[in-house]
């Protein structure tokens, strides 16, 4: 006999996945219908989508988009590479976690807005600005995520290492990284999101292209439309970007220390 249960239950489950997002998007067009706010201060969903629709097609978004996207590519395969490099370190060598430890937690503890003003001063407004700015995002979450993981790797591992007496690389390719695989993939899943986030603030602040930057141009012509769209692609962007790394680490969470 067939059990629809299973079915059911995954129907159920993909039906409750879009209740919230639907909810809100009523609650929003309740309130413009009701006038509750005037039109300059909050459009329509309708008016969203179809301000949505002209920029596209007049590639505005599209070409924001891309710079984007650009720059967390960068940063983030910048930050994210140097930050398990650096987490590999401290946690394999008790001399390299004493030296650079308290430098380290004192730093990652100020949040990367603070970090701007002084970036700016050094490296301008230009590329350069938002890629470093993406990359410090990433590295400290990556590095904090890959020290632990490290840690918790069983002593009887590294035991063993010493007496076939690997080489360093061997080491870390064929313990360690397969050992801290998943709480690694979590720290890089948590990165992410927030380089984008930082990402979009900076470009608010001091950039002449990207989706911050359409959104802080959209204030200034006081098109909240504009505005809107920049926040629903924010948005769109983070929840898409986790879920692909949810699904990478889903699918290589399994890998495991042979």
């Amino acid at each position: 006999m067939i059990d629809l249960r299973v079915p059911a239950n995954r129907f159920r489950t993909h039906a409750l996945y879009f209740i919230s997002p639907l909810l809100l998007l009523l609650i929003w067009a309740w309130v413009c219908r009701a006038g509750i706010f005037p039109e300059q201060i909050l459009v329509s969903p309708a008016g969203v989508l179809e301000t949505g629709h002209e920029l596209w097609a007049n590639g505005e978004l599209p070409a924001h988009l891309h710079d984007s996207l650009l720059r967390l590519s960068w940063g983030f395969a910048i930050g994210a590479f140097l930050g398990l490099l650096f987490g590999v370190l401290m946690g394999l060598f008790k001399s390299v976690d004493s030296f650079f430890a308290p430098s380290f937690n004192a730093i990652r503890q100020v949040p990367t807005i603070a970090f701007i003003p002084m970036l700016i001063m050094i490296f301008g407004v230009e590329e350069t600005f938002k890629i470093v700015v993406v990359a410090k995002a990433a590295f400290f979450p990556v590095t904090l995520a890959t020290y632990d993981a490290v840690k918790g790797i069983p002593r009887t591992y590294f035991e063993v290492s010493r007496v076939y007496q690997l080489p360093t690389w061997h080491l870390i390719t064929r313990i360690v990284l397969p050992a801290t695989t998943p709480p690694v993939l979590t720290g890089f899943r948590l990165a992410l999101g927030r380089s984008w986030m930082v990402l979009v603030a900076a470009e608010l602040i001091a950039a002449d292209s990207g989706i911050g930057q359409m959104m802080e141009m959209g204030r200034q012509m006081f098109r909240i439309d504009i505005v809107l769209v920049g926040v629903l692609v924010t948005g769109l962007i983070g929840f898409l970007l986790d879920r692909g790394l949810r699904s990478v680490e889903a699918h290589l969470g399994k890998w495991k220390y042979r």
